[in-house]
């Protein structure tokens, strides 16, 4: 079984370490905006992590699967849909091997939380592209949500704001910090979780590939995207490198 640094470390850790509610309320109507425009219905979350954009969507009555490389988040997401109590289907499978598991086509494709940058190559980038298009059908789209790396390269920034989580009586903090190279971004994970016993922790990892939007929209192009947009954010408003947090790209076959 494959073994994803990180994500498999913290399973239910990551519905504790997101602040799911905020983050939905945010970018669920947006991305349902963008969805219902291009009338789509049918949709695959690549990389769904623990499926809280797949389930939220399948609430508002699309028809969702989710795909992810960690066999604990697929797991998580899993419990996640019975709990809300949807029907989405999750299978573990990664980024670029995509179309031999889920029979297309699909309306609409997403790739959200930086998960395009886990692919460490060019070549592994424009592969997993390729599957997208292959996964869609005639003029379906592409949503894709990177963090703008080269504005964390350009300014040296290295500490990513805490966060924290209570229940009951136990507690979680989440430390995380960046190794900054031009070709390589190590992200670090430190996870407290004070119980009954005391203060534990865990020390986890995983490796990006900066990928600015230049080659991002290269790399679309050559995978058969015609028309790429770009935004700073889910505000939609315009990217701009020095500046924006997210790299946001809306895409159409």
């Amino acid at each position: 079984m494959t073994n994803v640094p990180l994500y498999d470390d913290m399973g239910a850790d990551y519905d504790r370490f997101v602040n799911w509610e905020s983050r939905l309320a945010f970018e669920v109507p947006v991305l349902d905006r963008l969805l219902a425009a291009h009338g789509a219905r049918r949709i695959l979350d690549a990389a769904c992590g623990t499926g809280r954009h797949a389930i939220a969507l399948a609430q508002r009555g699309y028809q969702v699967a989710g795909a992810d490389l960690s066999g604990a988040m697929v797991a998580r997401a899993r419990e996640n849909a019975a709990a809300a109590g949807v029907a989405v289907p999750f299978e573990q499978a990664g980024l670029g091997d995509l179309s031999p598991r889920f029979p297309g086509p699909y309306d609409a494709v997403l790739c959200l939380g930086h998960s395009l940058p886990h692919l460490l190559s060019a070549a592994a980038v424009a592969g997993a592209l390729a599957d997208f298009a292959r996964l869609l059908r005639p003029a379906g789209l592409l949503l894709l949500q990177n963090r703008n790396d080269e504005r964390f390269l350009a300014q040296g920034q290295r500490i990513l704001p805490l966060s924290a989580h209570r229940e009951g009586e136990e507690e979680w903090l989440f430390l995380r910090f960046l190794d900054l190279e031009p070709q390589r971004i190590t992200f670090h994970m430190v996870t407290l979780h004070r119980d009954a016993a005391g203060w534990q922790q865990r020390v986890s990892a995983t490796t990006h590939r900066p990928l600015p939007q230049a080659e991002l929209e290269a790399a679309l192009q050559a995978a058969g995207f015609g028309q790429v947009d770009f935004y700073g954010s889910w505000n939609l408003e315009p990217f701009e490198r020095a500046q924006s947090g997210d790299l946001v790209a809306v895409a159409q076959r």
